[in-house]
C-alpha cells in the first residue's frame, strides 16, 4: 500500500550540531518531473539524477510521476549528498515499492552512486551525536542507517544502534524483512582500557596532523604505539629546559611562546604537547570528533580520543583561523578545541589575521571555563628572532 507522504527522517550538517530534518516525498498525477524543495544546496539538488539512476539499477521501479519532495524546515540551508538515500527512500515508500511505516523510529544518511552502492559520507559522527542527544530518556533506542563504510565512525557514540548498508537494495531488503537480508549491527571495537575507539591509543594525538601520545599512559591502557605515528615527548634528547616548559604548561593549562632560530626544535617540541595534557575525558572527545566530523577535514574513527594538534601555517587567512563561510564552516580555533592550536613564525602574521584571533579567543579563555561552550585549548606559538 503506497501513502499519499511518505515521511523519512534525516539530518542536516551545521557548523557545531546536526539538526533533524523531516524529508517529505509526495507522488500526483500529472506530467513527470522530480521537484526538490525546502532551501537545498546545488549537491542536493543534483540528488535526483543519482537517485533515479540508483533506484532504476537497484532493480526498482522509478515513478512516472509527479514528485515533490520537501526538506523540512524549509528555513534551514541543507547541504552535502548524505541526503540521497533519505529521497529514495521516500519515493520507494510513496510508491509502494517499501511497506508503508518501515522507516519508523529510524534516520538515514548516504550518497548513492549510480550503481545504488552507498559511498562513505561526512559527519556520520556528528549525526550520530546528534540522535543521541535528541533521544534523551526514550525507552526506544534511536536506530540510524549509514553507508558500511561510514558505520563505525557512528558506532562510537553510545546510545544510538548503528546499522552499515553497502547498498539501496541491501538496505531496502532490510526494511522489507526479508528473510536472511538482515544487516548486522555495528559494534565499536574496544580499546585495552574499555573505552570505544579505532586503532590508535586513549591518549594520542591527531597523527595526521603531527599529533602526540604518552608513551606512560600508552603502555598502561596496553596499547602499542606506533613508531613514527605519534611523537612522544621523551623521544626528545637534550632540551631539558623546554620539555621542562612544556610539562609545566600542559599541567596548568597555560599558554607557550617559543623563541628560537629555524631548526631548534620548536615545531617538534610543539607536536609533542598534547601527548602529555591530561587525559581526554568522554565529554570532550564526543565534543572534539563532532566538531571534526561536521568540518571538511571529516573525523577518522582511528583517532577516537586523541586530543587535536592544529597546526596552521602563518599565511593562513583569518576566516581558515577563525572560520566562517556559507554555510559556516569550523575554523582551526573551533577544531583545537581540547587539543593544542600551535601557530607558527606568530609575528610574521598578517595584522588583520592576529586581530581577528585575538578577538576571537580573548572570549575563548574567559568563558571557556564557564563551560558556554567556547574553544577550550592551550596555545602554543613559536618565533625565530630578527
Amino acid at each position: 500500500m503506497s501513502l499519499p507522504v511518505a515521511v523519512v527522517k534525516s539530518r542536516a550538517l551545521t557548523a557545531a550540531r546536526a539538526v533533524e530534518v523531516t524529508v517529505e516525498v509526495h507522488l500526483a498525477n500529472g506530467l513527470p518531473c522530480f521537484a526538490i524543495v525546502g532551501l537545498a544546496d546545488t549537491e542536493v539538488r543534483e540528488s535526483r539524477e543519482r537517485v533515479r539512476a540508483a533506484i532504476q539499477n537497484s532493480r526498482f521501479e522509478f515513478p512516472a510521476r509527479r514528485i515533490t519532495v520537501n526538506l523540512a524546515p524549509a528555513d534551514l540551508p541543507k547541504a552535502a549528498g548524505h541526503f540521497d538515500l533519505p529521497i529514495a527512500l521516500g519515493i520507494l515508500i510513496a510508491s509502494g515499492q517499501l511497506p508503508a511505516h518501515c522507516a519508523g523510529g529510524a534516520e538515514f544518511a548516504g550518497e548513492l552512486s549510480l550503481t545504488g552502492e552507498l559511498r562513505a559520507m561526512r559527519g556520520a559522527f556528528a549525526i550520530a551525536c546528534g540522535i543521541a542527544q535528541s533521544a534523551g530518556a526514550v525507552g526506544a533506542q534511536p536506530r540510524l542507517f549509514v553507508p558500511e563504510a561510514s558505520a563505525g565512525e557512528a558506532a562510537l557514540v553510545e546510545g544510538v544502534a548503528v546499522y552499515g548498508a553497502p547498498t539501496l537494495a541491501a538496505l531496502c531488503a532490510q526494511l522489507a524483512g526479508l528473510p536472511g537480508h538482515e544487516l548486522q549491527r555495528i559494534e565499536p571495537r574496544r580499546t585495552a582500557s574499555g573505552h570505544p575507539g579505532g586503532a590508535g591509543s586513549d591518549h594520542a594525538g591527531h597523527p595526521g596532523q603531527g599529533g602526540a601520545e604518552s608513551g606512560h599512559a600508552g603502555a598502561q591502557a596496553g596499547v602499542e604505539r606506533k613508531t613514527g605515528d605519534t611523537p612522544d615527548l621523551a623521544d626528545v634528547i637534550g632540551q631539558a629546559a623546554s620539555k621542562r616548559a612544556l610539562e609545566v604548561a600542559a599541567a596548568g593549562g597555560h599558554h607557550v611562546l617559543m623563541i628560537g632560530p629555524p631548526g631548534s626544535g620548536k615545531s617538534m617540541l610543539a607536536a609533542r604537547l598534547p601527548g602529555i595534557l591530561p587525559p581526554i575525558s568522554d565529554d570532550e572527545a564526543l565534543a572534539s570528533a563532532a566538531l571534526l566530523s561536521a568540518s571538511h577535514s571529516g573525523f577518522n574513527p582511528a583517532h577516537w580520543r586523541r586530543r587535536p594538534f592544529r597546526a596552521p601555517q602563518h599565511s593562513a587567512t583569518a576566516a581558515s583561523l577563525v572560520g566562517g563561510g556559507n554555510p559556516p564552516q569550523p575554523g582551526e580555533v573551533s577544531l583545537a578545541h581540547h587539543g593544542v592550536l600551535f601557530l607558527m613564525n606568530c609575528p610574521s602574521s598578517s595584522g588583520a589575521r592576529s586581530t581577528c584571533f585575538a578577538n576571537h579567543s580573548r572570549p575563548a579563555m574567559s568563558r571557556s571555563r564557564a563551560r558556554h561552550g567556547m574553544p577550550n585549548f592551550p596555545r602554543c606559538a613559536s618565533s625565530s628572532p630578527r
